[in-house]
């Protein structure tokens, strides 16, 4: 009786682990990027000069959906959070439009970076997302919509 008891929590316990655990952090947030800071010294940090031109919203389907200058991309996301504030997080390969944004533009730039992102940070209301080998990080501010912050 006592292992029935045991093996019906572990039971529990695991299937309450297999929930989907980015429903805590990202899902169904929005936010807009402020800056890309490059590892690599020459390019240093690119600050968004307009920053509703690049925006990123978390479903809580697991889709992304992003605005990238005057394109449209969409996906999927995957976290796992390691802590209260940081996990893992991946990003499929994006669809996007194709229109021809000017010379500018960081649209290509995001679309190509989005399947490197290996993590995320939330620290002091931004949220930074961390490229695999030391790629760079992008840092978002949290959008606020109709005058109403995304949960």
């Amino acid at each position: 009786m006592r292992v029935q008891f045991l093996l019906c929590a572990v039971l529990i316990i695991s299937g309450c682990a297999g929930l989907n655990p980015q429903i805590d952090h990202l899902a169904g947030t929005s936010w807009q990027l402020q800056a890309i800071q490059s590892m690599d010294d020459a390019q240093g940090t690119t600050r968004v000069p307009d920053k509703t031109l690049y925006t990123v919203s978390f479903s809580r389907d697991g889709r992304v959906a992003m605005r990238l200058d005057c394109n449209r991309a969409t996906g999927s996301w995957r976290a796992e959070p390691a802590s209260i504030s940081s996990g893992s997080l991946q990003f499929s390969a994006l669809a996007m439009t194709r229109a021809l944004c000017p010379p500018e533009s960081l649209d290509t730039r995001i679309a190509r970076d989005m399947p490197y992102v290996r993590s995320y940070l939330l620290k002091e209301g931004r949220l930074y997302f961390s490229l695999q080998a030391d790629g760079g990080i992008y840092e978002w501010a949290r959008l606020h919509i109709q005058n109403q912050a995304v949960q």
